[in-house]
């Protein structure tokens, strides 16, 4: 089988396409064919050594979409059922999605009946999982205010329809403005420009879903509401550690960093 190796970080050169043998099934992993899967910008910074818990070589990749090609003693699935996968180490302690089969623990395999084709279906799995996660996270109730700061992103557009089937009041954020009508219409109310790390409004929300990261967060802490949450889960701007960061600022506010709950299969 192909599998896309990573001996030791570095640029995108690092990065072998090599043959390997497909992966035999244990007591409780199963066998995955992979057909399709996201990619993310913080497999970027895995890739360039920005994990410091991901050891090398490695297959990268967090998430797949696929079918079951060999199942383990003990799993409750059938070879061809069709199956997502995420989260669960995937790609940073174990081998991950770049590869055309996969050992999955069968905790962290979920049958699907989605009958569309391989490539939409890998937009959902992690992309909806973060999204929902995050606005379960600020506890908004219907009516109020979200603003998602980086909008156009994949988490980000799917951070927008979910909020609005909340009933949330939603703005999204980019840096193009040309993409602030593209913002409305998958579903925002309004679209904000994004200029150099500071909005362009002085409009203030009860909540915040911040995925460009350590480079905003103080902006994005300006414009929340007092009582208001705001939460970081994506690192879109590449930077890992904010530098000096005064706490104070956070007065009568929250910070949340999403750390996404286990899946349960049912």
């Amino acid at each position: 089988m192909r599998a896309v190796v990573i001996d030791q970080p570095g640029s995108p050169d690092v990065m072998k396409l090599v043959d390997r043998p497909i992966p035999q099934p244990t007591k409780n992993e199963s066998v995955m064919r992979i057909h399709a899967f996201g990619v993310h910008r913080y497999e970027v910074l895995t890739r360039e050594g920005g994990s410091p818990s991901v050891t090398f070589p490695r297959v990268i990749g967090v998430e797949a979409v696929g079918e079951i090609a060999a199942v383990s003693d003990n799993s409750p699935l059938k070879v061809g059922q069709k199956v997502i996968t995420m989260m669960g180490g995937l790609g940073r302690e174990v081998d991950g999605s770049y590869q055309d089969y996969a050992l999955i623990n069968d905790q962290h395999l979920f049958p699907v009946t989605y009958t569309g084709d391989w490539v939409s279906l890998a937009q959902y799995p992690e992309n909806f999982y973060t999204a929902i996660g995050a606005i379960k996270s600020l506890g908004l109730k219907a009516g109020q205010t979200l603003l998602v700061r980086g909008g156009t992103t994949a988490v980000g557009l799917a951070t927008v329809q979910l909020a609005k089937a909340y009933g949330l009041n939603v703005t999204a954020t980019t840096r193009r403005e040309a993409m602030t009508d593209a913002l409305v219409e998958n579903g925002a109310d309004a679209a904000v420009l994004d200029v150099k790390n500071a909005l362009q409004t002085e409009q203030s929300f009860d909540g915040i879903v911040d995925m460009v990261g350590t480079v905003t967060l103080t902006n994005s802490i300006a414009h929340l509401n007092q009582g208001g949450h705001v939460c970081l889960i994506g690192l879109l701007s590449g930077k890992w550690i904010m530098k000096n960061f005064n706490p104070f600022i956070l007065a009568g506010k929250t910070l949340r960093c999403l750390i996404l709950p286990k899946l349960n299969r049912s």
